[in-house]
């Protein structure tokens, strides 16, 4: 009688426990302090500034904060700042460049206990919150550091038109443009996420796609009424070619970056 043989099984790829950044905290802090080209720097910050408008006698609260981009500029505007992150290695380099009125601790993002309740005047939450697995907790915490009426804002990777692995650029052969396709939305997951993507040995990370409608929840949940919110769109040029001006007007229709305002009741 002949027996099948099993085929040999691939061996599944353990998904990374940690979300944190800590494991790539060199190179993001030379990335965003020797590259001037950055969404960081040429879309998020000036919206940021522009809303959140930090200046002497405000308390800001920078949640997840990263090696503290958004922290320095907010202090050099005159706002005290405290900023957090769960990465040791990155408040390590926040630290290191702090201004006189900043201040840094590390803990994650759902329990900060060096932070004083209801202390600050505007929270943010900037690129964060989409490598954040308790996004309840994280709301819940925002909630207590915030004086009544203080705002949140928080600012995503568009959780529509720029979700890792089911949006990409298209190009449109017959119609000549270039179009986003979106291939799931409404279901959660967890995507593991190559921190350098073609480098043998990177580390790596995990991200959670999440529908907008489970943002909306967990701050309604968590007592803020939503405010605002804008779309931002990539400021970067293609070369010139047959394809550039299609390019170039697809990325003023397909916002890469979604803010969201929100004010604690």
């Amino acid at each position: 009688m002949n027996q099948k043989r099993n085929a040999p099984r691939t061996p599944t790829p353990k998904k990374p426990k940690s979300s944190s950044w800590g494991k790539v905290a060199d190179w993001y802090h030379e990335h965003l302090s020797e590259d001037t080209d950055t969404y960081h720097a040429k879309v998020i910050l000036p919206n940021l500034l522009r809303l959140v408008a930090p200046q002497k006698g405000m308390h800001i609260a920078d949640i997840a904060c990263g090696e503290g981009f958004f922290s320095r500029a907010f202090a050099a505007a005159g706002a005290e700042v405290f900023g957090s992150d769960i990465s040791n290695e990155l408040i390590a380099h926040a630290k290191k460049e702090a201004l006189p009125n900043t201040k840094f601790a590390a803990a994650p993002s759902h329990h900060i206990p060096a932070a004083a309740s209801e202390y600050f005047d505007t929270a943010v939450i900037v690129l964060a919150l989409q490598n954040i697995r308790d996004l309840a907790g994280t709301m819940k915490e925002a909630a207590r550091l915030l004086k009544k009426n203080g705002a949140l804002y928080i600012v995503l990777n568009h959780p529509v038109l720029r979700s890792p692995g089911t949006t990409s650029w298209v190009w449109d052969d017959a119609q000549q443009k270039q179009v986003r396709r979106i291939d799931a939305y409404l279901t959660e997951r967890e995507i593991p996420i190559v921190m350098h993507p073609g480098k043998t040995g990177s580390p790596s990370t995990v991200s959670f796609h999440r529908p907008l409608q489970s943002y909306i929840k967990a701050l309604v949940n968590n007592g803020f009424l939503i405010a605002g919110m804008e779309e931002w769109i990539s400021h970067k040029q293609s070369q010139p070619g047959p394809r550039a001006a299609a390019e170039n007007a697809a990325r003023k229709e397909f916002p890469l970056f979604l803010m969201i305002k929100a004010v604690r009741g």
